[in-house]
This record gives C-alpha cells, structure tokens and sequence, in this order.
C-alpha cells in the first residue's frame, strides 16, 4: 500500500462512487493495519514534488486529520496517539513537513503550514521539538519569496496552536521581530506581507511583554498602520483585522495613537473598498465593547480596583465618529439580502454601540440627521434616519428619549403601513420593537403607550404581519416586546381586549406559503408564547382554547407522509416549535387551580402526542418535547407515574445522547422535574436513572457543561427518595468529591470560571438535596463521615475569592443543611472549619437578599445546635452535680422544648 498510495489518494477523488469509496476504505485499513508507515507513506507523498499537486494536498489533509479533531474525547486519543509513535518515524514526518514550505507548490506548502501547527501544538507543550521555532526563524532570511512567505504562515498558524506560556520570551521577542519585519513596506512582496500580518493578528496575544515596551510597541504600531494603506485590499483589510485584535488586546496602551487610528479608520470608511472599511467600523465597535465592559464593571469609578482605566475614547472622538457613521446609513444596498451584513449595517450596529458607551450624549448628534432625512423621496435617507433612531434606543436615559418617542410614534405607525419601500417597512418595524423593549414596562415611570394609542398599535402591527415576510417577522417582534412590557403591571393589560384578535393573527401568520421559509414562522410562534406568557387570568379561557388548537397541529404533523429530507427538516422546526408553544401553554394553565383542573383533561392527550414525536427521533424536537414533558411532569405531580412506563425508554435515550449533548443536559434537568413530581413512586426508575448518570459523569465523550446538571439532579433525586438513596450514597459522594478536588485545580483558569461556579453549584446543590433528603430519617448517621470534606470544599471555595452569588448563595445553604441535618454531630465540625464563620458574616452583611436570607437561616440552625449542646453539657452537669429534682425538670423541660421545635426541622443526630 505504502508504494501504491498516490493511487489510490486519486482514486478516493475520484468522480465514480464505487471506486471512491473502495480507496476510502483501503486508506482506512492501511491506517489501522500499520499507523506509523500510513503517517510516514502520507508525509512523503505530501513532500515529493514529482506527484500530482491533488495527491499532496489530499495527503496533508489526512494527516492533519490524524493529529486533531473537533470533539475533546476524540483530540486527547490523537494527541495521545501522536505521542506514542516512535520517535525516528515522527522525526521523518517532521523533515518531510519542513521540507514541503520550500515547495513551489503553494498548495502544497500551505497544507504542510497548517500540519506543522498541528504537531507543534501536541509536542510543543510536553518538550519536544524544541528546535522547531529556531528552523523556521533561520529560514525567513534566506529562502525565496514563497518559501518565507510559507514559513511567516507557518509561524502564524503555529501562534493559534500553542499557549503564551509554551514559547519561551526570547523566542517570541524573535518571531515577533520576524513578523513585524515581514510586514514591513521594504518587504518587496505581497504575499509575503500578507503573511506576515495574518501572522502577527494570531501571535498578538503572544506580546505583552512588547506591548509594555514604549519603542517596540511603537514600532509595531507604526507598521501595521503602515499597512492600512497599502495598495494591496487583502493587506489593508488583515491590517485593520489587526487593529481590532489591538484595541481589545490592549486597550490600556492606545491612547498615543487613537488620533491617527481615527483618521485612518475614517479615510477607509469613507473611501476604501467593503472589505477594509467593515474592518474600520469594527475597530470602533470593538473599543466600545471594552469601555461598555470597564463602565458596567467598575461603574466610572477607576480610582480603586480596576485593572484599565476608561479613557472615554469614544466621549472624546464622539463629535466626529457619529458623523462618520451616520454617513454609512446611508449606504444601503437596493438588494441587499436579509441580514447581510454590509456597510450600513455595520455602522448601525456600531452607533448602537456607542450609544450605549456614552449614553445621553449621543442623542443631539444624531436627532438632526433623522430630522434632514426621515421625510426625503429617496427610500435610502428615509431608512437611514428610522435606523438611526432604532440604533440609540439603548443606552441613553428613558427621561431623553421619551419626549422623541412620543413625537416620532404615531409618523411611524403611519410609515410602517404606508411607506412604498419594503426596506423602510422594515427598519421602521425593527424600530418599533425596540422602542417596546426599551422604554415600555413597568420600570419606565413616563408610559409612551397609553389606552388611546394602544389599539392603534395592534391595528398597525396586526396589520404588517400580512406584508412580505422580512416586514412581517419584525412585526412580530415588536408584538412580542410589547406583550412583554405588560408582564408585571398586575392583573390587567391594555391587550386583553385584542388578545383573540392577535392570537388569530399569530397562528394565521404561522400558516402562511412562505413562513417556513424564513424565521417569520418561529418569530410567530415565538410571540405568540410570550402573549400567552404575560396575559392575565381574564383570558385564561381563551388559553384553555388554543389547547386543542395546537393539539391538532402538532397531530397533523405527526400523521404519515412520505418527505424529502429537507421537508422532513421543515417538519422537525415545526414540530419543536409546536412543543415549545404547549410547554408554554402548561406552564401558563398549570400555575392557576381553576385552570389546571379543566387542563388536566387534556394532559393524556398532549402526552401521547409528545410520545409520537419521540419517535421521529429529530434532536430538536426531542429537545423541546422534553422541556414541554418537564412542565407536564410539574403540574400533573404524582399523577405523571402513569406515563413512566412508555416515557422511561426515551428518558434513557436522552440520557445516553452524547453527541446531542444539548438534549442530554435537557434530559438530565427533565429527570429532576419529574423527581419533583412523583417523589417516592420515582423509586422503579432509580436504578436505571442514576447508573446512567454515573455512566455519563465517567464519560470523557459528553460534553462538560451537562456534568454539572448531573450533580444538581442528585440532589432532586435523593429530596424525591429520602433514606431510599442509601443504595447510591457511596456512589454519589465518591463522584462529588472527585469534581469539588477538581474545581479547585481549574478555578485559576479565567476562561473556565464560569464553568467552574457552574460545576461547584451543582455540587452544592447535590449536597444540599442530599442531606435535605435524610433529614428526618434515622439513617442521617451515613452522611456523618462525609461532612469533613463538604466543610473543606466549603473552606476551599470561600478561601478562593472567585464565586458568583450564586455559588455563593447555595453554599452558606449548604452549611446551614449541615448544621440542620447533623445537629450535634455537625457541630464541632463548623466551629472547627477555618472559614465558617467569615464565610457566614459576610453573607449575613451581602447585599443580596437571597444570599442574606440563606445566611440568616443557616446561622438559626449553626445557633440552634450550640444551643442543644449547651444544654445537653447543662443538664449533664446538674445530674453530676446531684441538683435538686425541681432543678433538673427545669432544665430538662427547657431542652426537650427545643428539642421538640428544632425537631420540626428535623434533628435526631442529637
């Protein structure tokens, strides 16, 4: 095979199935008869220039493929793979590798790049090839154009691959001089600067240590501003994608520059080709983003702990950056496709931006722009104006944009009816959703909708959802807002007396030629949830009714035909969202006596339909069958363990769909929904619930993210048990334990902190539903043994500094559990624990009212327990003490008082 590989890599090109897929499978069996020489046959092939160019590309594209994967369980086995072959055949692939950046073929040379990456991102990292930096950094000054240009890419590729903390300072200081000299305008080729740049955007993270340096960093500065004017548009726009990477990078470091930044960006917005002048208004937007985060976190306030200050570059360069995007509203394309993203819509997302870095300040640079243009002939100044006004709804005060809401509201009803143009009909539609979203509610003092102007809202916004469906889906939208805005204004709404009228409409607009082939169907139904979702008791009768409605809907598309696959897929969206709709449905009957007495007449119904779309076996739709089945399991309570029995087998499918792992997550909190609702008759199903989830807590192939709802689930089932949990104790706890050991070792990594809280959470909930579970039961004894590692898991994660307040919150609760279910038992235990205290006090002194609540009640417990003990030792002294009858029954009535109070709660540790 090794000598014949050229031919059959052709083959598994070729046109003809059969013969493609024989050398696919000869290629697999080669692969896993003789790893090694099918790497090495694969490395030679890619570097010999006597074979055809398509053999050499498709050959480094396998190898690629054998050194890494999308899927983490799966990279680790090629990692590890990679790392066991013997070290003469690797040191081969490598010198073929090396030797393939000096092909003429670029193909070739551009696939060995991305291969070299790949091994250096496996070696690198445990020690080996060392040498690697210091080949390519020889070869720059030496090889041909395409050669340097090959092994700028390679180093480029190589920055993405690695860490920082791989390279040591002195290299990187090497390769960043290479990169930046490689960019240089002396540097006599394109190629090789276009290279360079791309480069030095993936090494730019690799810099901090030149970004400190005052000379080197105005050095890199200087040539990739250098490079913005370029006549080349492929250097200009990875010039400018460099500047993006800077201003996020390293914000703090900018202010020498902004100036000549903002003119270059400006000159590009206005005259540069599409490409470079996106990239231009993404600098801007991107230094929005950092001063939105530094103001949100620190509040304006940067004398105390902000790591960068907020130099306000945007309040500085405000009088001339609005203008300029303003100026971009206006280049709208005529068939622009919806969505695209384009000048125009670049810059209007970027004046939201700033709206919002700056607030107030921006609305009298723009109101005159709206004013000049709102009313022209020309579709394009009439969209450009509405879009403005759509742009700085968020962020300036509700007290400075009411006023022009008020004046602007009934023009735009009137344009989004009247207007020639679909495009206008649309920003104007878009416009108005955010007007509902963001100054309509129950925190805006000054309502801009009010019983005169209500009816005309509906009219108009009932009325666009039959206009094209770009128009129509905006319409929704901004019915959806509005319905949001009466969520909280108590038991009457100003919709009540349209809500028919719009659900009609809604499911109308559902049923519409064209709905499924845009998102105007899933804007309807989405909506058409939310107006279920805010409505108020007077129309829960009109709910009762969509009932049946959505019934027969979903029945319909249940009912066998014969598909195509992409109608198949249409049904599958069609299904999920039928499903979403009847969870909100439950959800909102379920919550009201009267109501849920006349739905539960339907639930048989609605779970037979959800068991039929359980079969179609679409990922999608399982998904939101399993939530709507949560909230079925929540409001039929014990009455749901009639359904276990057909239900189960798919609650087991979800469980073990690894690849799904969203369905999986669902799956796992749908079992703690229906543990909630059958508490002890969940029992039969235990065994096979909680092996599974042991099975997938062991699993390297499921995703993380669904572990932590593994641990919270747990704690549903052992509250649901009690003292049945017994059977999993030691099963569970080994597991918590080993994740609290491990939440300690990932918490220093900021990417994984919000991981990190999430897993501890789940644990903690784990621990409390556990404990909760046994409370009252004479087996408590069992948990006895694992409090010592629940209070250093506690010390550990308080002593760390860095949980949310939610972790937070459940962890004092957690303490408090303890303390309630152990009583005397837990005592001397939390007094011991280093932090239990500080923990405590700073909770009884947050902010929070949840955290403040958990704390108060766990101190009543912690208190409760020394209380007990004190007056255990008390009445054991008197009786050592021979006191008198009358003093013994005292002391013994006050202890067997509190005793029968605390035993409320549950005590029988004491």
């Amino acid at each position: 095979m090794a000598t014949g590989i050229t031919q059959v890599l052709l083959s598994a090109q070729s046109i003809d199935g059969a013969v493609r897929n024989s050398a696919e499978e000869s290629l697999k069996q080669f692969q896993e008869q003789n790893l090694t020489v099918f790497l090495v046959s694969l490395s030679g092939e890619l570097a010999n220039e006597e074979k055809p160019v398509e053999t050499r590309k498709l050959a480094g594209l396998i190898l690629k493929n054998a050194l890494d994967a999308k899927e983490q369980h799966r990279k680790f086995e090629l990692v590890q793979r990679w790392l066991s072959l013997d070290s003469n055949a690797k040191s081969q692939i490598k010198a073929c590798l090396l030797k393939t950046l000096i092909s003429p073929v670029s193909d070739a040379r551009s696939t060995a790049s991305q291969v070299i990456a790949k091994v250096a991102g496996i070696e690198l990292p445990h020690k080996q090839w060392p040498e690697l930096i210091g080949s390519l950094l020889s070869n720059i000054h030496q090889l041909p154009a395409h050669a340097k240009q090959a092994t700028l890419e390679t180093l480029g590729y190589l920055c993405e691959e690695v860490s920082p903390d791989v390279i040591d300072q002195d290299q990187m200081n090497k390769t960043l001089t290479a990169v930046v000299q490689g960019m240089s305008s002396s540097e006599g080729s394109i190629d090789v600067r276009l290279a360079a740049t791309r480069a030095l955007y993936n090494a730019l993270g690799f810099a901090q240590a030149n970004f400190s340096n005052d000379m080197e960093r105005d050095y890199i500065m200087r040539v990739v501003c250098e490079a913005t004017l370029s006549p080349e548009v492929k250097l200009r726009q990875a010039a400018f994608e460099c500047l993006v990477s800077i201003s996020s990078t390293y914000y703090e470091k900018l202010a020498p520059y902004i100036q000549d930044i903002f003119n270059i960006t400006a000159k590009a917005v206005k005259e540069d080709e599409e490409p470079v002048a996106l990239q231009a208004i993404e600098f801007w937007s991107s230094i929005c983003d950092e001063e939105i985060d530094i103001l949100e976190e620190y509040g304006g306030d940067f004398t105390g702990d902000s790591d960068i200050p907020c130099f306000y570059f945007i309040k500085q360069a405000l009088p001339a950056l609005v203008p300029m995007l303003l100026e971009t509203l206006l280049k709208q394309e005529e068939d622009q496709d919806e969505g695209a993203w384009n000048i125009a819509m670049a810059g209007g997302t970027c004046l939201g931006l700033v709206a919002r870095t700056v607030g107030d300040d921006i609305v009298p640079l723009v109101v005159p722009f709206i004013e000049e243009n709102i009313s022209k002939p020309d579709w394009r100044p009439r969209e450009g104006a509405t879009y403005a006004f759509g742009s700085v709804l968020e962020g300036p005060s509700p007290e400075k944009l009411i006023p022009l809401v008020n004046v602007a509201l009934t023009f735009m009803l009137c344009a989004l009816t009247k207007d020639p143009s679909s495009h206008v009909k649309d920003t104007t539609a878009w416009t108005l959703g955010r007007i509902f979203e963001f100054l309509h509610g129950s925190e805006v003092d000054s309502p801009i909708i009010s019983q005169a102007n209500c009816q005309q809202i509906v009219t108009v916004l009932l009325q666009s959802m039959k206009d094209t469906p770009n128009v129509a889906e905006k319409a929704c939208g901004a019915l959806y807002f509005l319905a949001q805005g009466y969520d909280e204004m108590g038991p009457s709404s100003p919709l009540t007396p349209f809500f028919q009228e719009i659900v009609q409409s809604l499911l109308t607009v559902t049923h519409r030629e064209e709905a499924g082939q845009s998102r105007l169907r899933t804007a309807a139904y989405e909506t058409l949830n939310e107006v279920v979702r805010c409505s108020t008791d007077e129309t829960a009768p009109l709910v009762l009714q969509l009932v049946p409605v959505i019934m027969m809907e979903l029945h319909n598309t249940l009912e066998g035909q014969k598909l195509s696959s992409d109608e198949r897929e249409k049904q599958s969206d069609l299904q999920g969202l039928l499903c979403g709709c009847l969870q909100v449905i439950i959800q909102k009957l379920g919550s009201q006596e009267p109501t849920k007495y006349v739905f539960m007449q339907h639930a048989d119904q609605i779970m037979g339909l959800f068991l039929r779309v359980f079969a179609c076996r679409s990922a999608t739709v399982h998904e939101e069958a399993m939530l709507a089945i949560g909230a079925l399991a929540y409001v039929t309570g014990v009455d749901f363990a009639k359904y276990m029995p057909e239900f189960y087998k798919y609650l087991e499918m979800g469980l073990q769909n690894f690849e799904e792992y969203q369905v999986c997550a669902v799956t796992v909190g749908v079992v703690g929904d229906i543990s909630r609702a059958l508490e002890e008759k969940i029992v039969p199903y235990c065994d096979g619930i909680m092996t599974q989830l042991l099975k997938n807590l062991s699993s390297n192939q499921l995703h993380r993210s669904v572990k932590p709802p593994i641990f919270s689930c747990f704690g549903d089932i052992a509250l649901a048990v009690g003292e049945y949990f017994e059977k999993y104790l030691m099963w569970a706890m080994s597991a918590l334990q080993s994740a609290a050991e491990l939440s300690t070792h990932i918490a220093g990594d900021d990417e994984l902190v919000e991981y990190t809280n999430s897993l501890r959470n789940g644990i903690l909930e784990a621990y409390s539903g556990i404990f909760q579970g046994f409370k009252n039961s004479p087996k408590t004894r069992l948990l006895i043994p694992y409090a010592p590692y629940i209070l250093q898991f506690l010390d550990g994660i308080y002593m760390e500094k860095d949980m949310d307040d939610v972790v937070m919150k459940t962890a004092i609760g957690v303490l408090g559990d303890l303390a309630d279910t152990l009583g005397s038992h837990a005592g001397s235990m939390i007094h011991q624990s280093v932090s239990s205290k500080d923990f405590l006090n700073e909770c009884l002194s947050s902010e929070d009212l949840m955290i403040k609540e958990s704390a108060e009640w766990a101190k009543l417990a912690i208190t409760l327990v020394a209380i007990v003990r004190q007056l255990k030792l008390s009445v054991f002294m008197l009786s050592l003490t021979s006191a008198s009858a009358s003093s013994m029954n005292w002391m013994e009535r006050i202890y067997l008082s509190v005793l029968k109070e605390w035993s409320r709660g549950g005590d029988h540790g004491v």
